[in-house]
């Protein structure tokens, strides 16, 4: 029954945050585990020290949490759980997406039911569809749903990109606010901007072009760095929002190591491996079919750790 009035007084505020809080430095937070299960725990220790450390916003069950490897329930248990520990003190953009539009649905609506304030929706992997059966997706989920969601575009998981005059048709819909633009091209991510309507929410999907993108008009970051890293990756975003483009510069620059570092093997190996060597999780472990980070990779990272002052 406690559990039944928890999840009533959550479906109260669900969406309810202000489009304008979306954007800074948002982590997509790793989802710990210990001998095979949900460390949860070890989970909320990162969403507070993320809170603490000046991060703006939490994306639980992104690429970076492992989502592709969750079973429903554990996918719902970590949004409640990210939900519960936020607490309201900063948006939660829950990681919502499948390659079938149905699915999609169902997890989009437990996340608005438990309180979450958006959803991130991946464009479906695997299925390779067309330009119009992404906008036939993605209206689908929006209308159905009735709930805040911001797109998620990244062709080097997903074999399809989603190409900014299929954003711009989407981006009509009241419910689609923004996008995660994972493309890695200016270009691209320039044309997004140049075609959808002012208001409409564009994140970096790689900390490499969080600032270049902010400097065309983007609001942010949805980060791999902000796990490891979130007071300086907070420091960037708030720098550049101040005008202090010379600091923020200074941080992408010295923060540059270590977004390459993060990719020397598949995300979330590398940043599981550093927040275990810096005591953040206590173990390093991810789900197959994902391995463990290989010992001259490890010895790498640790090296540009090190340079970054964040281990021995």
């Amino acid at each position: 029954m406690a559990k039944e009035i928890g999840a009533s007084k959550r479906r109260k505020t669900a969406g309810k945050g202000k489009k304008e809080q979306i954007g800074g430095a948002i982590v997509a937070i790793v989802t710990p585990f210990k001998d095979g299960k949900l460390d949860e725990e070890a989970l909320k220790n990162l969403i507070e020290w993320n809170i603490k450390s000046g991060t703006h916003c939490i994306v639980p069950c992104g690429t970076t949490g492992e989502s592709a490897t969750l079973s429903h329930e554990e996918h719902m248990r970590v949004v409640e759980i990210t939900i519960d520990t936020v607490k309201g003190r900063v948006p939660v953009i829950a990681g919502t997406g499948s390659n079938s539009t149905a699915e999609t649905i169902m997890l989009t609506n437990h996340a608005k039911n438990a309180g979450a304030n958006a959803a991130l929706v991946i464009t479906p992997y695997y299925n390779k569809p067309s330009q119009e059966g992404l906008y036939r997706h993605f209206m689908t989920v929006a209308d159905e749903c009735k709930f805040p969601m911001v797109l998620y575009n990244v062709p080097g998981r997903t074999s399809v990109n989603m190409l900014p005059e299929t954003v711009a048709r989407c981006a009509k819909n009241r419910y689609i606010i923004g996008i995660k633009e994972a493309t890695g091209s200016l270009k691209q991510v320039t044309e997004v901007i140049r075609l959808c309507p002012k208001n409409f929410i564009v994140l970096s999907g790689d900390d490499f072009t969080a600032f270049p993108i902010m400097t065309i008009g983007g609001r942010g970051v949805i980060s791999v760095a902000s796990n490891i890293v979130p007071r300086e990756m907070a420091a960037m975003v708030n720098s550049f929002k101040k005008g202090n483009f010379i600091k923020a510069r200074q941080l992408h620059l010295k923060l540059f190591p270590l977004f390459n570092a993060l990719f020397y093997e598949t995300n979330p190996v590398p940043a599981k491996t550093a927040l275990a060597m810096m005591g953040k999780i206590p173990t390093d472990e991810v789900r197959l079919p994902l391995a463990p980070m290989s010992e001259a990779n490890i010895k790498r990272l640790r090296g540009v750790l090190q340079e970054l002052k964040l281990v021995k």
